[in-house]
């Protein structure tokens, strides 16, 4: 393996909320939180926990302050973050002691209607009164932009389409904005284009990546990030998840193969493969159906 690099990387564990949101079976709150204590173990430290949403628009996820109560007392070195739609999700966040706090958007209008049933300009407006009430309260905002490559219901997004919007969540406050590569069709090749346009305004430090692995691209995109400076990426144990609309989805990139990549290049993950592993495996376990990540399969094959 090559030496370890000084640069720092931070992997946002999106299992939790993401990977679990469109799960058919209903998954009990206690199983959801021994899911994100062996995440913790593994050494994860950023982990996206849930969204308080309404029950009725994703049920996986009515048990939020059920799940919050039960994380609590915070421990000191875990950020953890929550999804927040509106002002009445942002307050749930912040009486629960939430320090961060997640708005969505998207490059594509179609996708917005069928996500959120706004465009996305309306979505500006939903999120800005959380934005002014997070600068309030000294909570940190962080800005989802999906569909930054293609949509389902549009095809290939422009950059310059994506730019627009990373520019209102830069006016807004947001501290970092992740990059949603949401039906995983991408290749390095449009990775590199977007990002030329966008670091040519603004620093790579502020930018995360999240590609899904629909097509198997997941992670040559996530090395090209790197060789262009990103250094936050967002990933779920064992694949879990994966956008509802595109079809054949196979699931969010893995944090596995993430971890299993960067290791190997010499960056320092601080996690554990086999503690990662073992936190997917009792997931695995509880949904019935095998896991997709590659690097997850090979270590529970190095262990028959």
């Amino acid at each position: 393996m090559n030496a370890k690099r000084q640069e720092k990387i931070k992997i946002t564990e999106v299992g939790p909320r993401d990977g679990l949101q469109n799960e058919k079976i209903s998954i009990p709150t206690e199983i959801k939180k021994k899911f994100i204590d062996l995440l913790i173990e593994s050494g994860l430290k950023n982990i996206e926990a849930t969204s308080f949403v309404k029950p009725s628009a994703i049920p996986q996820l009515s048990d939020s302050a059920e799940l919050s109560t039960l994380l609590q007392p915070f421990p000191s070195d875990i950020h953890f973050s929550v999804l927040t739609p509106n002002e009445k999700g942002y307050h749930k966040a912040i009486e629960f002691g939430y320090k961060e706090v997640a708005v969505f958007t998207a490059a594509s209008n179609s996708f917005t209607k069928k996500n959120i049933n706004k465009t996305i300009e309306e979505s500006f407006t939903a999120f800005r009164e959380i934005f002014k009430l997070a600068q309030k309260d000294g909570i940190r905002v962080r800005g989802y932009v999906s569909t930054v490559v293609a949509c389902p219901y549009e095809g290939w997004i422009a950059p310059e389409k994506v730019l627009e919007v990373v520019d209102h969540l830069v006016d807004a406050g947001a501290y970092e904005i992740s990059l949603g590569e949401t039906i995983g069709k991408s290749t390095p090749d449009k990775v590199e284009a977007l990002l030329n346009l966008l670091l040519k305004k603004y620093p790579a430090k502020i930018f995360a990546v999240h590609f899904h692995d629909t097509y198997g691209m997941g992670i040559a995109n996530v090395q090209k990030s790197i060789e262009m400076g990103i250094r936050s990426f967002d990933s779920s144990a064992g694949g879990l998840g994966g956008c509802p609309y595109a079809q054949g989805a196979s699931g969010n990139l893995s944090t596995e193969d993430l971890v299993y990549l960067l290791d190997t290049q010499g960056f320092d993950s601080e996690i554990s493969l086999p503690k990662l592993a073992h936190a997917s495996e009792y997931m695995e376990k509880i949904l019935g159906r095998e896991l997709t990540s590659k690097t997850y399969r090979a270590i529970l094959k190095s262990k028959d």
